[in-house]
């Protein structure tokens, strides 16, 4: 997978979830995804390559590292919670989804409730 394939998928992932919001900077070019005004994921091009950075539980994002030479340590960001994938053959659309659908999780988990999104197709009346 490119990386500007990788970037797709992870846009169209991460837009299609709940309230999430996306703001973007020129200089440098910075998108940055948010929930409830909290970054769930980063996209930029580093020198040569796009890459999606995410944030990831701990244990998750060392393995990760470990079984994928696509997978590095947070770019600019936390190495120990935040994980960056770039383009290569080790990525499919699958995992990018599992790796965006995450981080956007864990995020979310940390917010007040009444900051969480409500995800409107599980909503019942009475």
């Amino acid at each position: 997978m490119e990386g500007q394939e990788l970037q797709a998928i992870a846009n169209e992932r991460a837009s299609g979830l709940p309230e999430v919001t996306v703001e973007h900077r020129v200089s440098p070019n910075w998108e940055t995804y948010k929930v409830g005004g909290k970054v769930f994921m980063l996209m930029t091009d580093l020198p040569g390559h796009p890459v999606v950075i995410v944030k990831a539980d701990p244990e998750e994002a060392l393995v990760l590292r470990e079984q994928y030479a696509e997978i590095t340590a947070g770019y600019h960001m936390d190495k120990k919670h935040w994980i960056t994938a770039a383009g290569g053959p080790g990525l499919h659309r699958d995992m990018v989804n599992v790796l965006v659908a995450d981080s956007y999780q864990l995020v979310v988990e940390k917010l007040p409730r009444s900051a969480r999104p409500v995800n409107r197709a599980h909503k019942t009346t009475t």
